[in-house]
C-alpha cells in the first residue's frame, strides 16, 4: 500500500505544478500588459497603444519562457528545487520592465529593502504574491506549495512520525 501512496502523491504534485505552469502561462500577459498601462498612464497620463502592443508581444513571451521555467522546475525532483515557482515569476519584471525602457519611461524609486531584494526590479513591480499578479493563480499556487509539502514530509519524516521511535528504549 505504501507503493501506491508514494506513487499517489507524485501524481498530485506532477498535475498540481503543471496547472500552476498553465495558469502562470495564461496570466503573465495580462499581468505584463497591465503593469506597463500602469506606468505609462503614472508618468504620461495616458496609454501608448503602440507601447502596449510591444506589451502584448512581451507577455506573450513571458507566458511562455517563465511557463516553461516552471515546467522544468515542477517536473524535477523535488530535492532538486533549489527555488519556488514565485521566484521564477518574480525574475520576470524583465518583461514589462524592457517595454518601459524602450517607452523612455523612468524608473521608479524604491526603498532600500525592496532595492537589495529585487536589485533588477527597476520599476517596483515584483509581485508579493500570486495575487498580484492574477487572483487565479492563488489557489492553484497554493495547491501546488501543498502538494509539495505533502510529498516532502512523506519523503523526509522519520518512519514512526515526529516523535521518538517507540521501538527504541
Amino acid at each position: 500500500m505504501g507503493g501506491h501512496l508514494v506513487e499517489d502523491i507524485e501524481r498530485i504534485m506532477s498535475e498540481a505544478g503543471q496547472a500552476l505552469a498553465d495558469a502562470v502561462e495564461a496570466a503573465l500577459p495580462g499581468w505584463v500588459r497591465r503593469s506597463v498601462e500602469q506606468l505609462l498612464i503614472a508618468w504620461l497620463d495616458r496609454t501608448d497603444p503602440e507601447v502596449l502592443a510591444r506589451a502584448d508581444l512581451a507577455g506573450q513571451r513571458a507566458g511562455r519562457e517563465v511557463g516553461a521555467r516552471i515546467r522544468g522546475l515542477v517536473s524535477s525532483d523535488l530535492d532538486d528545487q533549489t527555488t519556488t515557482p514565485l521566484s521564477i515569476v518574480r525574475q520576470a519584471v524583465s518583461y514589462p520592465a524592457d517595454v518601459l525602457d524602450d517607452a523612455g519611461i523612468p524608473e521608479v524609486e524604491r526603498d532600500e529593502f525592496a532595492q537589495r531584494r529585487f536589485p533588477g526590479d527597476r520599476y517596483g513591480l515584483s509581485p508579493a504574491s500570486w495575487a498580484d499578479i492574477d487572483p487565479a493563480l492563488t489557489d492553484v499556487g497554493l495547491a501546488w506549495g501543498a502538494a509539495k509539502a505533502l510529498a516532502h514530509r512523506h519523503r523526509h519524516a522519520p518512519p514512526h512520525g515526529p516523535g521518538p521511535d517507540p521501538q527504541v528504549g
